[in-house]
């Protein structure tokens, strides 16, 4: 595997996240996108040359804070520690851009995002911005 930073309008980039969005959709609704902010960097896990999984880190209002966004994996692709590398990936970018803390939202009928953040260390907090209030949210943050 091998995981890289592309820009969007990279074609696999922009599939993965289309393909995560429609999951979304599936899932909760079409409430529409979250947005990522502008210096949103991304990250895509490649096997053999396809584009199978990915993620990104935002700043965020505070600059010691890192914000996880668009964690997804194809779900053929699914169970072989694709996720946990592009996680581990994703921790090095926000230490190596400064970044003390990494918080991210996810949901409760992400189960299996969940599980990922827990077994990697990250603990429930607060809810932060668009997320206050939204019984359907989780946040979770996690110290570098």
């Amino acid at each position: 595997m091998e995981i890289e930073e592309r820009k969007l309008g990279d074609v696999e980039l922009d599939g993965l996240l289309e393909a995560a969005f429609q999951e979304l959709v599936r899932r909760y609704g079409g409430e529409g996108r979250s947005v990522v902010q502008e210096g949103a960097r991304y990250l895509v896990a490649s096997i053999d040359g396809q584009g199978v999984g990915c993620g990104a880190l935002q700043p965020s209002k505070d600059p010691a804070i890192g914000e996880l966004k668009r964690m997804f994996v194809a779900p053929e692709f699914r169970g072989r520690g694709i996720a946990s590398a592009v996680l581990t990936a994703l921790e090095e970018l926000a230490a190596a851009a400064g970044y003390s803390t990494i918080r991210l939202a996810t949901g409760v009928r992400q189960p299996e995002a969940i599980g990922l953040y827990e077994r990697h260390g990250y603990r429930l907090t607060q809810p932060f911005g668009k997320y206050v209030g939204d019984e359907l949210a989780r946040c979770y943050q996690n110290a570098l």
